[in-house]
């Protein structure tokens, strides 16, 4: 008997026929196939419920006027892909029985669990956090996941920099330059305040010197000098000058190197060679 047209699907126009066949699709027949393919999210599974090719069903759809058959089809899809995926997420989660048989015989069962299966679905169903090349656990990230950020985080550092002239760097420039000098003058009177009367005597008496050698050298020659046709500070003025190059000191006289006395060897004196007997014929202790 078959099921009766599941109250989640939507209602849907039959396709007409023209005739009508005892094994035909008629519009109860076209109603059990979309029961059974919500029940198993197969065509494949659904024909071979109801003995039928797979080319016949899809001839079906194709008709002009299948379209409402081919929205109730989609539906019956999406409600088949559901249980299986419910269906196998209660596997990853409670494991399936498997029986254990010891010489022929049924000794118990054991459940097995697919941690394969488990990611699968983990990786579909939070992407976010489970999918392949993102974090593989809650607060870590891949290295690829890094890169990608650094360079985003880069781009929006160099984004949000001002984009500064060149004269308002100049202008930020001599206002620091300013402030200086203005910390430098108030800071002058408590400077001058520590020194003895004997030191600032002596500062005025050097730039009076200072400003009477100055004054002695012509104005243009002391700022500048024609050298080849170029124009160059004149700063030989006041280099000092060159001090004479001090005589290199005389070298001591190199002693002779030490050599061991003969036969002498380091750690162990060198023993002496053994005495040298010659035997001649006219020795009187010689026997032949």
């Amino acid at each position: 008997m078959p099921r009766t047209y599941p109250p989640d699907l939507p209602a849907f126009t039959p396709v007409p026929r023209q005739r009508k066949r005892r094994r035909g699709w008629s519009a109860a027949r076209q109603r059990e196939f979309i029961t059974h393919l919500a029940d198993t999210g197969s065509v494949r599974a659904a024909c071979r419920r109801m003995g039928v090719g797979e080319h016949q069903v899809y001839v079906l759809r194709n008709h002009p006027e299948g379209a409402s058959f081919a929205a109730a089809w989609e539906a019956a899809l999406d409600m088949g892909i559901q249980r299986i995926e419910d269906t196998a997420m209660d596997r990853a989660l409670n494991g399936t029985e498997q029986p254990i048989y010891y010489h022929g015989e049924k000794v118990g069962d054991r459940t097995i669990y697919n941690d394969r299966l488990l990611m699968f679905l983990l990786s579909n169903r939070a992407p976010a956090r489970f999918a392949h090349g993102n974090a593989r656990t809650i607060g870590s990230v891949s290295p690829r996941e890094l890169a990608r950020l650094k360079k985003q985080w880069i781009a929006e550092h160099e984004a949000a920099k001002p984009n500064v002239s060149a004269a308002e760097v100049r202008a930020s420039i001599d206002r620091k330059i300013m402030d200086i000098r203005r910390r430098l003058e108030r800071e002058r009177p408590k400077r001058r305040a520590v020194l003895s009367q004997e030191t600032l005597t002596a500062f005025a008496h050097f730039a009076a010197l200072r400003d009477r050698d100055l004054a002695a050298i012509d104005a243009d020659e002391y700022t500048r000098k024609m050298v080849g046709g170029t124009i160059e500070t004149a700063t030989d003025f006041y280099d000092p000058p060159e001090t004479p190059a001090l005589p290199a000191p005389p070298r001591e006289a190199e002693e002779p190197p030490q050599h061991p006395p003969e036969g002498w060897s380091y750690g162990k004196p060198k023993p002496a060679p053994p005495p040298k007997t010659t035997w001649t014929l006219k020795d009187e202790s010689f026997d032949p």
